[in-house]
């Protein structure tokens, strides 16, 4: 496994991180509720508009809290700077507007999640960036994708639903050769498992909304990279087009970061227990989680990510069998989210790929007996009772 060396431990940093405390001498973090920040005379007021000296403007771009949680992702993720948004869908299309311009072309991979396929093929595209979608785990699809006006490389991994991987050491080598960006899609592993700017990324994009915050509460989105490129390219954007994360949305995904090692690590070992169970099963006809020495992407995910997540999906014999399994879970919820503490069931052809087109579907693997699980923290025994149970009911 991966082992990352750092100066301080990231359950530490995921603690202590950005943290300034006020003269009030406050444990937790404050939450800054304010729209503007005051100045100490007009000379201040026109040096922090112009740029020349730091301090709070405004909190559509400068906010304390907001402040604290950008900090400690950067820590956590290895990188310099962080910019955090209001989505992780805005963190997508701030990184595409930043860096890319009308003209330039993407190679993104043909699993990322159906939102993001939509952004970059529907919306980016009438602006004049064209995108070519490839098989992630061919190395050599994304070489032969890649054009003269090639600008980036987006994937991500874990892939969502499938839990298929990209070698993002040799996908940061092929950027390098192009002069384009690889940005990474870090939301199922997160930097307790993963650290793609460790492995050569440029750019790590997050959605806050799942595993970072872990309970289901608020929407954000960061990215982190260089701090000449968030300097230059990234926050000028924000601080413009206004994609920006709230301050109450930054103080509760500061909360989350604080238990994410043992969230991680608890969501991983009963990840892997069901994922186990559910492949012996014989009404389930196939199991899709990095951790099984089956996942024909195992040792590769062993050698960039310190555990395997808590994403599993399987496969049944059709849509009808799918939707009568969701339907009978009791400990799972069906709503659109992962990474939560409860435990949720979706199924994608028919929700989070239910917009991209039917030939799309099955390039990229998604059948109608197609299940995702998000493992939360409930006790993995009686998860698998649960799955036990509605499995039983095909019969």
């Amino acid at each position: 496994m991966v082992d990352y060396d750092n100066e301080l431990g990231l359950a530490t940093l995921a603690c202590h991180a950005g943290q300034m405390r006020t003269a009030e001498m406050e444990q937790s973090e404050a939450l800054f509720l304010s729209s503007s920040f005051c100045f100490a005379s007009a000379a201040q007021a026109a040096a922090r508009f112009a740029g020349t000296e730091d301090g709070n403007v405004y909190s559509r771009f400068t906010n304390p809290t907001v402040r604290a949680f950008e900090q400690r992702l950067a820590a956590l993720e290895g990188g310099e700077r962080c910019v955090a948004t209001a989505s992780g869908m805005s963190a997508i299309l701030s990184l595409a507007m930043s860096v890319l311009s009308a003209g330039d072309h993407v190679v993104a991979s043909r699993s990322v999640f159906g939102t993001t396929v939509n952004l970059f093929k529907n919306v980016l595209g009438r602006f004049g960036i064209s995108t070519t979608f490839v098989d992630m785990k061919s190395v050599e699809a994304w070489r032969a994708a890649v054009l003269p006006n090639t600008r980036m490389l987006f994937v991500e991994t874990p892939s969502n639903p499938l839990t298929e991987l990209a070698d993002i050491a040799a996908l940061a080598e092929l950027s390098r050769q192009h002069g384009a960006l690889l940005a990474v899609d870090n939301c199922f592993c997160t930097p307790v498992l993963q650290r793609p700017l460790a492995l050569g990324a440029d750019v790590v994009i997050h959605s806050a909304t799942k595993y970072l915050d872990g309970q289901g509460r608020c929407l954000g989105g960061a990215i982190v990279g260089p701090e000449k490129l968030i300097n230059d390219k990234v926050f000028p954007f924000l601080r413009n087009a206004g994609p920006t994360m709230s301050p109450f949305n930054a103080w509760v995904f500061l909360k989350g970061l604080e238990t994410l090692s043992i969230r991680m690590q608890r969501h991983s070992q009963s990840a892997a227990q069901i994922a186990e169970w559910l492949s012996g099963h014989a009404r389930v006809a196939r199991v899709h989680y990095p951790g099984l020495a089956s996942h024909p992407q195992h040792a590769l995910a062993r050698r960039q990510q310190k555990d395997f997540g808590g994403i599993v999906s399987f496969e049944v014999a059709d849509r009808a069998a799918a939707w009568r399994i969701v339907d009978g879970l009791r400990h799972f919820s069906i709503t659109a989210n992962l990474g939560d503490a409860k435990s949720i069931v979706t199924h994608p052809a028919t929700t989070t790929h239910g917009r991209v087109s039917q030939t799309e579907r099955d390039e990229m693997g998604i059948r109608e007996g197609l299940i995702r699980l998000s493992i939360g923290l409930e006790d993995a025994v009686d998860l698998m009772a649960d799955l036990d149970q509605a499995l039983a009911a095909l019969a």
